[in-house]
């Protein structure tokens, strides 16, 4: 049976199945092997030299490249018809799930494999393909993506680096700096974007050793010291005409629909990083000792990791819901056909509000993940000695790349009415009845009998709420509405708590049956601390919302529906949050780890 193919944004306006979603638990033995085979480079040919990596000795980079290229770790995503896998997309976010654990070079790796590779296999003529893919994916060369430039970051349109055709036609003359290039050091291919005559946005294929291309000095970093980070430097650079990547002023479809794959890598990765960062600090409070016994006894500390292990539970969740999202989707595209990458790219593109959820969600919960584990290190957390330190440092990157979280939070709720806009959701009829189910008393009873019954009842009133104050907003500031920021961050605050909730709690009913007694206790558990962490962040942003686009008798209206709509019921929930962390404190592992 075909899982049904639902609408980016759909989530919001309708009750998903959990035989829909996919979960961690549903990979194929050849994805866990490939885990594995993942799992054992890091432990054997990066870990070990992370310090001296760390300390940007860029040849162990390379050469740790080129092995991932010899294990096929670099060509998932490029077509078999030039020596790629072609793999699914969930496989390839496990892959780069597995690979976090490898600090800074996890961030040369992404970089290659996701923006530095996916232009040249999205958007390259034959020609180019032929020419560098082979290399790229083997790890021979290593690739880099050149964007931002010094004056240029978010508003990527705003570049002003150039590009200008000689006189006999042969080549175009590239002037201008890009700025903070991962792997720039040691590329050998770059796609840099620059304007032809100052106008016309456009991507080019450049290699290193291109007349007029120069590197810049590595920066010196809060973090991932062991990546390379330096400027591009282009001066009169000479790039043969046939090296112009996609079409001629489309540079930023290229952009954008990269960042879009970049995304929901990232989701990934922090993910992994989060679970690696975890499990250190669930040993670190059991060896260490105060007043006598271990720290992990003491309720203080039981909160924390209890709490890290729900909101990992849901971010990887939402992340692995929406690889299977993706893959259902591109699987309706019939192979070799002539638009095939548009057609494609346009499928990554349906999903575009999820992918920035992913990035926003699951960096945040890393963020927390790391300062929970420094502070349970105490003093030790702040010295170099441990990797609490390291894992601080290197995690705040995460809330920057791929566009900022307030860059991807403005995104979100603007893709999702604009979807509506064009006739592709239903928001404005869905948006009335909302508004009608606030002035209707509710009288609906949840059978506490059934598994996540009360999350499910909870999911449906915190959609109703975003509906109701979105419509209000819509309402109030119609096409204005791109430009009232504030109420933007509160509806995108809202959507992304209600995608992660929901993921969670589809992933814990669709395994809940087959799952074990004691596996039972744990999903419940971090089901209700899921719900209730979400409710609290999502009733602030209400609230906030409420008062940003209604005043007098409606925001009185409003505000008694955000009261509502964001009751539950969490009754046992210490005993949850204990018996998440009392198993976590006795395996020492992510409570959840399918692979």
């Amino acid at each position: 049976m075909s899982k049904r193919i639902y609408l980016g944004g759909e989530y919001l306006l309708t009750d998903l199945s959990c035989d829909d979603i996919f979960t961690p638990e549903d990979f194929t033995d050849e994805q866990r092997q490939i885990a594995e085979t993942t799992e054992q480079f890091v432990d054997n040919e990066i870990l070990p030299h992370l310090e001296e990596i760390d300390n940007q000795n860029f040849d162990l980079v390379v050469e740790g490249m080129r092995k991932c290229g010899e294990l096929g770790l670099l060509m998932i995503d490029a077509p078999e018809k030039y020596g790629g896998l072609d793999l699914d997309k969930a496989t390839s976010m496990l892959v780069g799930e597995k690979i976090a654990r490898a600090g800074s070079f996890s961030v040369a790796f992404a970089c290659h494999t996701g923006i530095g590779t996916l232009p040249l296999v999205y958007y390259g003529t034959h020609a180019q393909k032929e020419k560098y893919l082979e290399k790229i994916i083997s790890g021979e060369w290593i690739a880099a993506y050149c964007l931002t430039e010094p004056g240029s970051g978010s508003d990527a349109l705003g570049a002003s680096a150039t590009a200008t055709l000689s006189e006999d036609g042969t080549h175009y003359l590239l002037n201008g700096t890009k700025q903070f290039i991962t792997n720039g050091a040691f590329s050998q291919l770059y796609t840099v974007f620059a304007k032809i005559d100052k106008e016309h946005f456009t991507a080019f294929l450049v290699e290193r050793d291109f007349e007029g291309l120069m590197v810049g000095a590595e920066e010196k970093k809060l973090g991932i010291k062991g990546s390379s980070t330096t400027q591009i430097i282009l001066d009169n650079c000479k790039v043969p005409v046939e090296n112009l990547l996609g079409e001629k002023g489309r540079g930023h479809k290229i952009a954008f629909n990269v960042l879009n794959v970049g995304r929901f890598k990232l989701g990934a990765g922090v993910t992994g990083a989060a679970k690696m960062a975890l499990v250190e600090g669930v040993k670190y409070a059991n060896e260490r000792k105060q007043f006598g016994r271990s720290i992990g006894s003491f309720g203080a500390i039981q909160e924390k990791i209890a709490d890290l292990n729900a909101d990992i539970f849901a971010a990887e969740s939402l992340v692995y819901r929406l690889a299977g999202l993706l893959d259902t989707k591109l699987a309706t595209i019939e192979d070799g056909v002539d638009n095939y990458y548009e057609q494609y790219l346009k499928g990554i593109e349906e999903y575009a509000p999820e992918c920035a959820i992913s990035k926003v969600y699951c960096s945040e919960v890393l963020a927390r993940t790391v300062d929970e584990v420094l502070q349970i290190h105490g003093g030790y957390g702040f010295v170099s000695e441990y990797p609490a330190e390291r894992y601080y440092r290197d995690e705040r990157i995460n809330r920057i790349f791929e566009g900022t979280n307030e860059i991807n939070r403005l995104l979100i709720p603007g893709m999702i009415l604009r979807k509506s806009m064009k006739g592709e959701l239903p928001f404005q009829q869905e948006a009335m009845k909302a508004f009608d189910s606030l002035m209707t008393p509710s009288f609906d009873e949840i059978d506490d009998s059934i598994p996540f019954e009360r999350e499910k009842a909870l999911l449906k009133n915190l959609k109703t709420l975003f509906l109701i104050l979105s419509g209000s907003a819509v309402q109030k500031y119609m096409d204005k509405l791109q430009d009232e920021q504030e109420i933007l961050m509160t509806a995108a605050d809202m959507a992304i708590q209600i995608f992660a909730l929901e993921s969670a709690v589809l992933r814990a009913e669709k395994v809940y049956g087959a799952s074990s007694a004691e596996k039972r206790e744990l999903l419940m558990a971090a089901v209700q601390v899921c719900a209730f962490n979400a409710t609290e962040v999502l009733s602030t942003a209400a609230k906030k919302g409420a008062f940003y686009v209604a005043d007098a008798d409606m925001l009185t209206m409003i505000l008694s529906g955000v009261r509502r709509f964001t009751k539950y019921d969490a009754s046992g929930l210490l005993q949850a949050k204990r018996t998440l962390a009392k198993a976590a404190l006795e395996t020492e592992k992510y409570l959840f780890q399918t692979v």
